[in-house]
């Protein structure tokens, strides 16, 4: 149930949150480094779930309960891979404000495969012959869409910023697939028992040190005395500009808690197989609301995108069945030899 509930909070986020940065961009907004600070600049949300849980704790206790279960190493820990987190927002603001959602989706869908190598070398994630055809499959498909990357290039944008766009983008899915798996080694290595609230505060952290990198850049960009400029010069009105800054922040949150929970519920390779199986939704919603060019070379990147996950997904199935029949295998043996 908890993996079910992560991966619903998952889809939101990362379906949303694309599409609520996309729409920053498209109706006025300018500040790359506002756009990146809110990916993570609703981590005080957290707190909600957190004092929930030492509610319960208090009240299921006798003893004094613990606020915070966070050891030093899973501090810092937090802290480094939020640093690296808050340069991933960055090249990923960066990407979306130069590129359609329905092509930057495509381009984040390559992340399986940054995410299933480092998960072979930092966490020792073993691999099938059908994991390793979906990661074939996924590079081809963005092979594919490189190849005339420049079709759908918006108006007014120079060829430079569009490559730029694509390629910033192609370096946040590869830095997040290098931070999925060390979250799940930070796991492994921490003496702590890791619980789902220790999971939320490890979020919590990385967000913080996330949303200071950006702040920083912020300052340095002048973006906050921008904002109440850029407020008024919205094309949607300034109170609606507003309330697309706070919807951007909220929805991003349920996304990194969606990651995160799906990692400790199962793996990092899952996490990354789930953001690239919602790819067609967010497609298609990229499509119908911002109708947006859907080229012959995005067609061929999603079939090949919908193979790669099929092709995983059949992997797991079919490694699961294996599992279960040795299992019941051993355990006929063992009933076996007791009757005798």
């Amino acid at each position: 149930m908890l993996l079910v509930m992560n991966c619903v909070i998952l889809s939101i986020g990362n379906t949303g949150g694309p599409l609520l940065l996309r729409l920053y961009f498209i109706r006025g907004g300018k500040r790359v480094w506002l756009s990146c600070w809110l990916e993570t600049g609703g981590w005080p949300i957290m707190l909600i779930p957190l004092l929930g849980s030492y509610i319960y704790r208090v009240r299921k206790s006798k003893e004094k309960a613990k606020f915070f279960f966070l050891t030093p190493f899973l501090f810092i820990s937090g802290a480094v891979l939020g640093v690296l987190t808050g340069v991933d927002d960055y090249l990923y603001a960066y990407g979306v404000s130069k590129l359609p959602v329905s092509t930057s989706s495509l381009i984040i869908s390559t992340q399986l495969v940054f995410t299933a190598g480092f998960a072979f070398l930092i966490v020792k994630q073993k691999f099938t012959s059908y994991t390793i055809n979906a990661i074939v499959l996924l590079t081809v498909a963005a092979i594919v869409l490189g190849v005339r990357a420049n079709s759908d290039r918006p108006n007014g944008e120079s060829k430079v910023e569009y490559f730029t766009g694509f390629f910033m983008t192609l370096g946040a899915s590869a830095l997040y697939g290098f931070v999925l798996p060390m979250v799940e080694f930070t796991y492994k290595k921490s003496k702590t028992k890791i619980s789902y609230t220790l999971v939320i505060e490890m979020q919590m952290v990385m967000s913080l040190f996330a949303t200071a990198f950006c702040t920083i850049g912020m300052l340095v960009n002048k973006d906050f005395q921008a904002i109440p400029r850029e407020a008024k010069t919205y094309e949607l009105g300034e109170s609606k500009y507003y309330t697309v800054l706070v919807f951007n922040a909220i929805v991003w949150q349920f996304f990194f808690l969606g990651a995160v929970g799906v990692i400790f519920s199962a793996s990092s390779l899952l996490s990354g197989i789930m953001i690239a199986v919602l790819l067609p939704l967010t497609e298609s919603l990229a499509v119908a609301f911002y109708h947006e060019k859907f080229s012959a070379e995005k067609g061929i990147s999603l079939a090949l995108s919908l193979w790669a996950f099929v092709s995983y997904f059949y992997g797991e199935y079919k490694q699961t069945k294996q599992l279960q029949q040795s299992i019941e295998s051993k355990t006929n043996i063992v009933n076996a030899s007791s009757q005798t």
